[in-house]
């Protein structure tokens, strides 16, 4: 087994130190047993992996590049670089981990995927990857989220999923993904639930975070490649974590700073406690008795009250460090790196780029060299920061 505080492998239960684990129902038992053997068996037989990686070449695009921001470098005294996220397929991260999870479905012999959703790129990609495989898709995702994401409902659509809305709770992520589970229970076997975080119970947290770890092992090569060699700080924004999962891992054994941005009204390091939520143990936002409290973010795909157990494992272990910015300083944050080089940021990315902003000259040094995840890009955003800057509702 690996060192976990590296980054490795969880322990036999699915355990980062204290977070992650399998709290199922018994009926989802076997379906997670079954994937973990599926996914030990894939993740080790050159085929699949040579499958996938041409997958990702192939139809994804990758490897993104590490773009230079030396505009935006010189108005705040730093070396900037983005790993370009935004410039796969669907156009985020999302689609490293789908391509994965559709290859393993047919490989389990499952004819149908499930998903849940919040900003709607983990939709858009699930639909895309079972559009190319022939597989059955229905998304999940909260009547809030559908909303305000109304273009990538029909994206999905157009893909041939199905999209459901979910109209319990708050009607966002946390609700979407109360709703897959409940599907997932009665239709294990034909159905994988394709889990688009580093989230969930066993083996979820750990494989995401493998599908998504391309990210890191890309970027670190590439900056070597640009002579910036090792970042003093590697930045991305959390909501579960998957794509801060997968630039971290391409840094853990280095000595870059490893920094999550939280949004201020999910911040589940700064303001949670350890609990039980879709399956896993981590930090959560609960009150006193333990129910969870409702997150709350401009950004659809990081109101969730909770996140990943490995990045709870970081946090505790000190190798990451987590922060929190609020709405006003992400929308600068997102005009900001438009206007200074000609990308339109996803409202999730722009958190990151936000704390980034905020903290040069403070927990930044000036002149350091900071590598930034730029998650996705920012077409499903637009009409909503348009409405927002004029002041509308």
């Amino acid at each position: 087994m690996s060192n976990i505080g590296v980054m490795g492998d969880p322990d036999e239960r699915g355990h980062f130190g204290d977070f992650g684990g399998r709290f199922v129902p018994e009926a989802l038992m076997p379906a997670c047993l079954e994937l973990e053997e599926a996914f030990r068996d894939a993740w080790a037989d050159p085929s699949f992996i040579n499958e996938y990686r041409t997958t990702l070449s192939q139809f994804v695009g990758r490897p993104t590049p590490v773009t230079p921001l030396p505009r935006l470098s010189e108005k705040l005294g730093l070396r900037l670089y983005a790993k370009r996220e935004d410039l796969a397929h669907t156009g985020s991260h999302k689609i490293n981990n789908v391509v994965g999870q559709t290859l393993l479905t047919r490989r389990m012999g499952k004819t149908r995927i499930i998903a849940e959703t919040g900003a709607g790129q983990h939709g858009v990609a699930t639909a895309t990857g079972a559009a190319r495989l022939g597989l059955a898709c229905t998304v999940f995702m909260g009547e809030v989220d559908t909303v305000r994401q109304e273009l990538n409902v029909f994206r999905m659509e157009l893909l041939g999923a199905r999209v459901v809305p979910v109209t319990s709770g708050s009607r966002t992520l946390k609700d979407a993904v109360n709703e897959a589970m409940r599907e997932w229970v009665t239709c294990v076997a034909d159905t994988h639930y394709c889990i688009g975080s580093v989230m969930g119970p066993h083996p979820f947290p750990w494989m995401v975070r493998e599908f998504q770890s391309i990210i890191g092992i890309e970027a670190a090569a590439q900056l070597e490649e640009l002579g910036a060699g090792t970042p003093d700080l590697v930045v991305a924004c959390v909501g579960g974590g998957s794509n801060a999962a997968g630039i971290f891992a391409g840094f853990a054994n280095s000595d870059a700073r490893l920094i999550g941005v939280e949004a201020a009204g999910g911040a589940a390091v700064a303001s949670g406690s350890p609990g039980v939520l879709h399956g896993m143990r981590s930090l959560l936002l609960q009150d006193e008795f333990g129910q969870i409290e409702e997150a709350h973010s401009m950004s659809a795909g990081l109101d969730y009250p909770g996140i990943g157990p490995e990045h709870a494992y970081l946090a505790d272990s000190g190798r990451a460090e987590y922060f929190a910015v609020g709405d006003e300083e992400v929308l600068d944050a997102f005009s900001l790196l438009s206007e200074s080089e000609g990308i339109i940021p996803a409202l999730e990315t722009a958190h990151a780029l936000a704390w980034i902003t905020r903290e040069v000259g403070a927990l930044i040094p000036r002149g350091a060299t900071v590598l930034l995840n730029l998650s996705g890009r920012g077409d499903k955003d637009v009409a909503q920061v348009r409405q927002l800057l004029k002041g509308e509702s």
